[in-house]
């Protein structure tokens, strides 16, 4: 399949291994965890900080925010993309959640665990893609313009939106939780990256220019996000072990919901961009953008706010787990559906990928 390399294509298989290795490092080699866990300053852990600044930061530099100047030229798949990413996903998810976790999985979760997964879930839900969601597009050959507007205006979105609607859903939940530490998590993996990202696009145009930017400077990062998020793992997996160890069932119950909103929110941002009559190259990218997670801001709020060792961690460490093959299945019903939509319209503005 072009448009993904096979690193990035089987990425849940690398996900598998490295939680195989993080719990055998737990499990026979506890000094190493033990000894990491040294590391912490207001209770966040300094190298998961590091390696989360290693994955989302790549991402950041992708985003060009001057895109968003195009927004009244097509607006009905922004809208589209906002309503489903903010109205409906944290709280399907959390609906779903609380449904299968407290009712349908009772037996098998108690409850105190099912609040922990909640919680996990909710993060997850609250948190839309802002990073893969640019291969998702480009194998749909979605407008790569339109998905970066898109992308950009989710993540100024996430900076006043994020927070209120995890602590909303939290609070219904029972789970109560530090703004100031919410806002620490935001600070840290939002704001700081995306800050450090504009400026070094802006930096590397002025002094190169864009070309070069786009075809050599971004591209020595392709793998910088992936291998942080595997190391990620594999840490986080080593503080996990225990919990994992006991209850090998539970990684197959947290999937079955997430799988399920995945497939809905989906499902429900394309039929809307069906009916809107929106072109396929803006209704697919919006689909997928309310389907996929932000899931490496949602690993590292979960840590900055439960621990590393937290089961809510694990919700997130499944969300990424299950995302590619999902998402994959999801590119390939929006090319096979391609025909049910209008062609592309002419006066939005396409420009050149690049991955």
């Amino acid at each position: 399949m072009t448009g993904i390399s096979f690193f990035e294509r089987n990425l849940t298989v690398w996900v598998v291994l490295c939680m195989i290795a993080g719990i055998l490092i737990g499990r026979f080699l506890p000094g190493i965890p033990e000894f990491l866990a040294r590391f912490e300053y207001a209770q966040v852990s300094i190298p998961i900080a590091v390696l989360i600044w290693l994955m989302i930061y790549p991402m950041m530099m992708k985003v060009d925010f001057t895109s968003i100047k195009n927004v009244r030229r097509e607006p009905r798949g922004l809208y589209v993309t906002w309503t489903v990413n903010w109205l409906i996903k944290p709280f399907s998810m959390f609906g779903l959640a609380a449904l299968f976790f407290y009712y349908v999985f009772s037996a098998w979760i108690p409850e105190d665990l099912a609040k922990d997964y909640l919680a996990g879930a909710v993060i997850l839900g609250a948190a839309p893609c802002t990073a893969m969601v640019f291969v998702w597009s480009h194998l749909t050959k979605g407008n790569p313009a339109y998905t970066i507007v898109q992308v950009a205006t989710n993540d100024l979105i996430i900076l006043v939106a994020f927070v209120p609607i995890v602590v909303f859903l939290l609070g219904i939940g029972g789970v109560t939780i530090p703004w100031d530490t919410l806002f620490l998590s935001v600070f840290l993996f939002v704001v700081i990256p995306l800050a450090g990202g504009i400026w070094t696009r802006r930096a590397v145009i002025k002094r190169r220019g864009e070309e070069y930017f786009h075809r050599q400077f971004i591209t020595k990062f392709n793998n910088v996000t992936i291998g942080g998020l595997l190391l990620t793992l594999v840490l986080i997996f080593s503080f996990q072990g225990g919990v994992i160890l006991g209850n090998p069932l539970h990684i197959l119950l947290i999937a079955i919901p997430l799988i399920i909103q995945t497939f809905l929110i989906f499902f429900i941002a394309y039929f809307v961009s069906k009916k809107l009559r929106i072109c396929h190259d803006v209704a697919a990218p919006a689909g997928l953008i309310g389907a996929s997670n932000f899931f490496e801001l949602a690993v590292a709020v979960a840590i900055t706010i439960f621990g590393a060792s937290s089961p809510v961690v694990l919700v997130t460490i499944v969300g990424v787990l299950v995302e590619v093959p999902v998402m994959l299945a999801l590119v390939k019903i929006a090319n096979r559906t391609k025909h049910w939509f209008p062609a592309r319209v002419k006066h939005v503005d396409r420009t050149h990928f690049h991955s």
